[in-house]
């Protein structure tokens, strides 16, 4: 049995070994260890343990071990029965996204893809740090699907079993063999939430604020040694119990290993020299997009020109496609006319035909709203866009694809659910009687982890939350109690209209109390 395990924890390494050696990172790490080998401090008679001391000395022992943890992260598989089944469904609907595209493409008579000219270069170069500015006729465009379209094709799905018995009824999940935390287990998962520990969150300012700060400044030296150490698993432990708005940036990077550096830097500029040169039909959708909702938004609107910069860039970021778990159909597309000297990656025949777009990743209706919190942590767009990518690969790609993940959008939705009839049956059925779908309530909220709905602060304790449990749980959970707290108001209502009314504005919400509430043991 040791000697099973021994051999398991082996191959595991050297799959890990070779994995790290096909990533940016080792190539850095490679180069690093090169100039520490021949600084004094490595001696060639006690060569290994020299070495070892050296790396531990000057940080590499950790940036590796940090390296090995986001890996670990990122390639943990769940395997489902039922994984072959939401995966065609999954590309049943990117059939269904990819033609229409194809449809608004032929009536407004614009291509996918196009050289851009060298006046609209030069233009788009010298508006780049004020692209709102930037002239672009976006009014004949379209969001190609919105969150509610997204929940009319999950709630079509019938389930990939044939049981008769099953009596989900024509709105809710229950039909789908899922399994998602009871009340019980998510009380043993978030168990600081559930004890009532004292979290760090900006409701304590003004609840207690002499003893806030005091709080907040135990937090602040605690996060100056955690940084100190540089090891992102003590980083998650730390934001359990909330982070310091100073401290955030730094935590939030070296959790999920946004650090930039110089290699990010000239990627950054690639990506840029891609939107430069290229003129995708995804770009009007990005623009559109952050005009309907950033631009509108009191909370985010002052931050137009950098989300048009980190959005753009993201369109044509061919990595995220490369490391998605499970890669989205993507189509192939012929790009008429004089080629640039520059090739989008994933180019073939000499350039002329592209994958589109690069990303994979075709917005929906509020798709920009994931990078604009990101706004409010990070001044410099470069380390914005790469926390942001990071968070996007870690967690909300699932958020709006069919999948079988305990923390996809479907098993988010079935739990939604399943909390609502366990924590009040009796608004439960108010919405049946009323024939209104509880998740047509909340689907924005959940497809969009309360972005441009909660009051920035209180939207990024949630996400510290996410970061600290490394779970997107926390959200389903956090939109059956605010629907609870509304209760009262919500029983006097009986149409979708008055419902929506009701929890139309969460600017009063306090996330960290609420939950707190929700999940201490009576």
């Amino acid at each position: 049995m040791e000697e099973t395990k021994e051999k398991s924890i082996h191959l595991m390494g050297v799959k890990i070994c070779e994995d790290l050696k096909k990533s940016p990172y080792h190539a850095r790490l490679f180069e690093d260890i090169q100039k520490l080998v021949i600084t004094p401090s490595v001696k060639s008679d006690d060569f290994k343990n020299s070495l070892l001391k050296a790396m531990q000395d000057n940080g590499l022992e950790s940036d590796l071990k940090n390296s090995i943890y986001r890996y670990i992260k990122s390639k943990k598989k769940e395997t489902n029965t039922y994984d072959s089944f939401f995966r065609k469904c999954q590309i049943h609907w990117d059939k269904r996204i990819h033609k229409s595209l194809n449809s608004m493409c032929n009536e407004l008579g614009i291509s996918l893809a196009k050289p851009r000219t060298t006046n609209e270069r030069e233009e788009l170069l010298a508006k780049w740090t004020e692209l709102s500015n930037y002239e672009v006729d976006i009014h004949k465009y379209r969001p190609v699907y919105a969150p509610k379209d997204f929940l009319d094709v999950l709630m079509n799905l019938k389930g990939p079993t044939d049981d008769k018995n099953s009596s989900g009824g024509e709105w809710q999940f229950t039909q789908l063999p899922l399994k998602v935390k009871n009340l019980a287990e998510l009380r043993s998962f978030y168990s600081e939430l559930s004890r009532g520990d004292q979290i760090l969150t900006a409701s304590n300012a003004l609840t207690m604020p002499q003893a806030f700060t005091i709080f907040e400044e135990e937090r602040i030296n605690l996060g100056e040694k955690v940084l100190s150490r540089n090891y992102a698993p003590l980083a998650q432990e730390f934001l359990k119990k909330g982070c310091p708005r100073c401290l955030r940036a730094r935590i939030w990077s070296l959790l999920l290993g946004s650090e930039v550096k110089q290699y990010e830097y000239k990627y950054f500029e690639t990506l840029k020299e891609h939107v430069l040169q290229y003129d995708l039909m995804i770009d009007k959708l990005i623009i559109k997009d952050i005009t309907l909702t950033a631009s509108n938004d009191d909370q985010y609107f002052v931050f137009e020109d950098v989300l048009y910069q980190v959005m753009l860039c993201f369109s044509r970021d061919s990595e995220i496609l490369k490391n998605l778990p499970s890669q989205p159909a993507f189509m192939q597309v012929l790009i008429k006319g004089k080629q640039p000297p520059i090739h989008l990656d994933g180019a073939t025949n000499g350039g002329s035909t592209i994958v589109f777009p690069p990303s994979g990743v075709i917005p929906f209706h509020g798709f920009s709203m994931y990078a604009a919190p990101f706004c409010y942590i990070y001044d410099d767009p470069v380390e914005l866009y790469y926390a942001f990518r990071a968070f996007y690969l870690r967690y909300w790609h699932r958020l709006h694809r069919v999948c079988a993940s305990s923390q996809g959008i479907v098993s988010l939705c079935l739990q939604f659910e399943k909390l609502l009839q366990c924590f009040d049956p009796l608004l439960w059925n108010h919405f049946r009687k009323c024939r209104i779908a509880p998740l047509r309530l909340v689907i924005k909220w959940i497809m969009r982890a309360f972005s441009g709905h909660l009051p920035p602060e209180q939207l990024l304790s949630l996400w510290d939350l996410i970061l600290a449990y490394d779970s997107l749980e926390i959200i389903p959970l956090l939109a059956v109690i605010i629907i609870i707290f509304r209760k009262d108001n919500l029983l006097k209502v009986t149409t979708l209209q008055n419902v929506e009314a009701v929890l139309a504005d969460l600017s009063t919400i306090a996330v960290v109390p609420l939950l707190q509430m929700a999940l201490i043991k009576e």
